[in-house]
């Protein structure tokens, strides 16, 4: 299974279990394993990078029950096509792992021209309250 360009996880390193689904297909449902549970053992993985696995790990801290992280899928009628979305939201969900953290935004600051442009428009508003205000004369 291809993860991204730096990642490829080798289909023996997977475990799928297979188990009745509660979604749609009539009474099928109740003869036919079509539920996948797909599991990958990230932490004691030897296809995935130490540097990967640190970032990636610390990322999936909340999925990971004992360093392995197990996706499900059931909407599918068949077996092969949950087989399919399972794998694919694995790929998925791994590759957003294993993404570079974005950079870090360079502080800037506001122009010349922006400041005056808001001082003045600061300005124009007081002298517009200030006018409502105006002397009462009764």
């Amino acid at each position: 299974m291809i993860v991204n360009q730096r990642l490829t996880i080798p289909a023996a390193e997977l475990r799928e279990r297979f188990s009745r689904s509660s979604g749609p297909g009539g009474q099928g449902v109740n003869t036919t394993d079509s539920r996948v549970e797909l599991s990958f053992d990230l932490a004691r993985s030897p296809s995935v990078p130490d540097t990967l696995r640190a970032r990636m790990l610390e990322r999936l801290d909340r999925k990971l029950v004992g360093g392995v992280i197990t996706v499900v899928a059931s909407e599918r009628r068949e077996q092969r096509a949950n087989r399919e979305a399972a794998r694919e939201r694995l790929a998925a969900t791994l590759a957003e792992a294993a993404a570079p953290p974005p950079r870090k935004r360079k502080p800037t600051k506001p122009s010349r021209g922006s400041v005056q442009r808001r001082i003045s428009a600061k300005k124009r508003r007081g002298e517009l309250k200030r006018h409502r205000r105006g002397g009462h004369d009764d």
